[in-house]
């Protein structure tokens, strides 16, 4: 009876991609249909703001399948094409042109957007925004050796570009409200890292600052005026405040909305039909006990085995703890766990001022809440497992390079 099944996957994306992947890995040969309003073929995005901006990194390079792997799965991948709603008694999807498809199960990608602030002057040619290739492509053309660069936001997107362009001799500067830059990600302490790092590297880096607008001229951008009165001269803008989710299409069918779409550790939204994954899944967690929803590229590439089990009626969770990278200058960092605003504290292991060192987000109890190694490798499962154990450390064994992790705990 599977052969007569369709499951339709909005957003093509790394998450719609991997979950077509997934379905046929486990056996499923019905239809499937999988929407992308872009023209490309899936691809992931991390090399937008890292290999793709140094150093030109070819899109062939980070697409998820060549086109003829769709041809040879049997996946009806619907380039170019957005689905405007989603009618969950019906069990359609609804496209431009009015017509529908029907679906036996579905599961939504769509992914996010960049956060567009009312900025006067956002408008004028020569502002930038960074989602895609395209826009990644638009991106690099402006950054020659000479050129002025204004970042408005020092969020991960943010810093990583304003490394890239001063890999490629552009003049940089960082405009950021917070006192710090990744201060919500990743507070204070290492927060005072990345400004250093920054500065060190000679962006001009303008902390608690605001901008009021973009100035322009004959519809370009030709700087960024400061609340302050200052006006930074420019030849591009980026902005990067920030992603929201893309929920108009779950909030349009009704499903349960509350800043992602709310879904089980099954990946389940509120309609038993319907999974979520990727940018815009709210999700329950099983492990951390809490309900989480991040914007990683690692619950892009490993939520869909999930949903694609959870699509087939098999029993499945994701508890793999949140994981994220970067890569800035000769800083190489991963992070994994969830640390939330509430942390007591932070160890380093190792020598924060050379880069290289392990930080460690610890709560009142001394439990580890998660771990970010920088230019130190292999150490990602042992700071997994210190999370996972729910036990107490030792701080001081914790800080001691010379003592393994795992006999750090108290």
């Amino acid at each position: 009876m599977s052969a007569t099944r369709t499951f339709v996957v909005v957003g093509g994306g790394l998450a719609g991609a991997k979950l077509a992947e997934a379905l046929r890995a486990k056996d499923f040969d019905g239809q499937i249909v999988l929407f992308c309003e872009e023209e490309h073929l899936p691809y992931e995005r991390p090399p937008l703001s890292k290999e793709h901006l140094i150093g030109g990194k070819p899109l062939a390079d980070f697409t998820v399948h060549p086109g003829d792997w769709y041809r040879d799965h049997h996946v009806d991948l619907r380039l170019g094409t957005t689905v405007t709603s989603l009618d969950p008694a019906a069990h359609t999807v609804t496209l431009p042109d009015g017509s529908t498809v029907s679906y036996d199960k579905a599961a939504l990608a769509t992914g996010s957007r960049p956060r567009r602030p009312p900025i006067p002057g956002a408008d004028a040619g020569g502002v930038h925004y960074l989602r895609t290739v395209d826009q990644s492509d638009a991106l690099l053309a402006t950054l020659h050796h000479g050129a002025h660069l204004v970042i408005v936001g020092a969020g991960w997107i943010g810093l990583e570009v304003a490394a890239a362009a001063r890999g490629h001799g552009v003049t940089v500067t960082v405009v950021e409200t917070a006192p710090l830059p990744l201060l919500a990600a990743l507070g204070p302490e290492m927060g005072t890292v990345f400004a250093e790092l920054h500065r060190e590297h000679g962006v001009d880096l303008r902390l608690e600052t605001a901008v009021e607008s973009i100035t322009g001229e004959d519809g370009r951008a030709t700087g960024v005026r400061l609340a302050g009165g200052d006006t930074v001269p420019a030849d591009a803008v980026l902005v990067a405040v920030g992603a929201a989710p893309n929920l108009e299409l779950a909030q349009q069918a009704g499903l349960a909305v509350d800043g992602g779409v709310l879904v089980d550790a099954s990946l389940t939204t509120s309609d038993p039909d319907i999974v979520a994954v990727g940018d815009i899944a709210a999700a329950m967690h099983p492990v951390l006990g809490t309900r989480i929803r991040v914007e990683h590229w690692a619950n892009a590439l490993n939520q869909p085995a999930v949903a694609a089990a959870t699509m087939l009626g098999h029993p499945a969770e994701y508890t793999n703890l949140p994981y994220f990278f970067t890569d800035q200058y000769e800083l190489g960092m991963e992070y994994v766990g969830y640390a939330p605003h509430g942390y007591a504290r932070v160890v380093v292991r190792g020598d924060a001022a050379r880069h290289e060192f392990v930080a460690f987000w610890l709560d009142e109890g001394d439990r580890v809440l998660a771990g970010m190694n920088v230019n130190v490798w292999d150490v990602t499962d042992a700071v997994k497992a210190l999370i996972a154990s729910g036990r107490a450390v030792d701080a001081n064994r914790l800080a001691d390079p010379a003592v393994p992790l795992g006999d750090a705990y108290a």
